[in-house]
This record gives structure tokens, sequence and C-alpha cells, in this order.
């Protein structure tokens, strides 16, 4: 980080960090997904290539440059914890506070085949932990499945449109706005491509001041602290969706990004340096993260709705991880 930006060292500025480094995250993602949908629509780009592909590789653009910060600082823990934590805080905490909010009835959302490719891509994730390190070799292959489930993605939208139903309407896209001037979409890219690797430094260099501060090792600030804070884009979609009736908006947003953070951001991460897998992973939060994956099966294949009290659930069972986990 330049030496201008750098703040006086203390644990309470530390924590200051952490938060101003949260909010420019925040705030240059979305800006950025903005700026890339509306530049890719006046370019002429399918509303259906860009939900599929630039608003959620842009929606996860935090998490990324958090995970690639953290290797270049010589914390690769923190990026993996920020990946496993992010996705069992999807499934417990992301699901279970707007469960609480507003029953979801689930029954009727078929994401059956989505949730199958979310469980292979774990499954695939914990044999590569396995090997020890990810590293080149398991970036491509993770790579590799998540450009295999884009194209069969892509096929199943264009092959449902074909058949009757509307492509993607422009007004269902994140940030789109087809009056937008050009002026204001170079604004949006530039301000995204600024503030998200300075967010990201402030970020990965207040957590990893306060892992020392109080003797935690940067990977559970990861699982913890970096990985709520990361969780936050998700869960404020899903409240508001839980609120509006939105159950299919709810599930195909946290298994859409348990997917991309499993196979697309560690998949990157894995190619810009070697991230070692320490052995709390490979006995506890890997296992944490499967499981959690696998409480979805009643409401993917059973036509059980999300109720209060499965919210309440939820909630609970991360409270009690993270009281482990610390």
């Amino acid at each position: 980080m330049p030496d201008w930006l750098m703040l006086p060292q203390s644990p309470m500025m530390d924590w200051v960090a952490v938060v101003i480094g949260l909010a420019l995250l925040l705030l240059a993602g979305d800006s950025l997904v903005k700026g890339a949908v509306n530049m890719s629509l006046r370019l002429g780009v399918p509303a259906l290539i860009v939900s599929l592909t630039i608003v959620a590789f842009g929606t996860s653009a935090p998490e990324l440059l958090i995970s690639v910060q953290a290797i270049w600082d010589g914390v690769p823990g923190l990026a993996m914890g920020n990946v496993v934590g992010s996705n069992t805080a999807n499934v417990l905490l992301v699901l279970g506070i707007p469960a609480m909010l507003a029953v979801m009835h689930t029954s009727e959302c078929d994401t059956r085949v989505s949730y199958l490719q979310m469980l292979g891509g774990t499954i695939l994730f914990i044999v590569l932990a396995f090997r020890g390190k990810f590293d080149w070799i398991s970036g491509l292959i993770l790579l590799a499945a998540l450009a295999a489930m884009l194209i069969h993605a892509a096929r199943a939208a264009n092959a449902h449109r074909k058949a009757g139903a509307d492509e993607v309407d422009v007004d269902d896209l994140e940030g789109a706005d087809p009056d937008l001037p050009w002026g204001k979409i170079i604004l949006f890219l530039v301000l995204g491509l600024i503030g998200l690797p300075l967010g990201a430094s402030l970020l990965v260099d207040g957590a990893s001041n306060i892992a020392r501060d109080y003797g935690i090792s940067e990977t559970v600030i990861g699982l913890t602290l970096v990985a709520i804070g990361t969780s936050l884009p998700e869960l404020a979609t899903t409240v508001m969706a839980a609120l509006r009736k939105q159950a299919d908006v709810v599930l195909g947003s946290v298994i859409g990004s348990n997917m991309f953070n499993l196979l697309g951001i560690m998949g990157v991460a894995s190619l810009v340096g070697i991230i070692p897998v320490e052995q709390q992973f490979l006995t506890f939060d890997l296992w944490v993260m499967l499981g959690a994956s696998l409480l979805l099966i009643p409401f993917v294949f059973f036509r059980q709705d999300l109720t209060r009290g499965w919210g309440i659930l939820l909630a609970m069972l991360y409270a009690a991880y993270v009281f482990v986990v610390l």
C-alpha cells in the first residue's frame, strides 16, 4: 500500500482500516458492476450473457481482490479462510436471517441442477485441498470446472429462451440503466477499478494486524470477520428478496455465490501464488462447509419451505460455528 494511505498503527486504527476497507470494497464492487453492465449493454452484448458473466463475476470482485491481496501480503491463510468462511456464512447466515423475517416458499423453486453443480464444485474443492496446497494446477482445474458450468448455464438459458421464454429483461439486471450516459459509465468503471484494490489492501492489512494484536491466526480472521463482511452484499440481497417473496432469487443467489467463490475466486488466486492448506481446514472447516451445503437438500429436492424455524436453526448453527472457531 502507498505510504500516503497508511493509517497510524494502533488497535483502534486497525479496526477503522477494516471498516473503511470493507466499505470501499462494497461501494467499488457495486460501482464496477453498474459500469460493466451498462457498457456491455451499450456495446450490444445480450442481457442474457451479461447476467451470466459480468454481474456474477462483478459481485464476486471484493472477495477476489481480498484473496489476491492476501497472497501478495504473505497471509494466504486469510484468502483460504475468506472463501471457506464465506460459503459457510452464505448458507447458514445469508439464508438464516431472511428466513427469520419472512417464510420463503422454496418448494416452488427448481434449483436442482445448479445445486448439484455447487455440490460437485464443493467436493472437487475438498479433494484438491487434500493435495496440501492450491497451486497453478489446482487453479486451472477449478477454472475449467467453472467454465464448464458457465457453458452449461448459457446453453440451458438459450434453450429455455428458444422454447418460448423471453430473454433476461434488462430491467432485472443489477445496475442496468439503458439511458445512462457514457460519462457516468466510465466514472463507475474508474471508481470500481480504483476502489477495489484500495479497499482490499486496507481490509487485509487491518485484519492481519488485528489477528496479531489478539493472538489469533489470519486464517480464523478470514473464516469469521472477513467472511461475514464480504457476505454482507449477499445478505442484503436475500433480505430484500425474502421480503418481496422472491424465494428463487434467495436460493439462486446463495448457490451461485458459493460456486463462484470455490471455482472462480480460488481458481484465480491459485494462479497468483501458492495457498497452503492448514490442518484445521482438513479436519474441521471444510467439512462444516460441506455439511452446510448438504443442509440445502430438503429445500432443493423435497419441496420444503424455508420457514422461520429453519431460519433460527441455521442462524444458531452459524453462531455455534463461530464460537468454536474463535
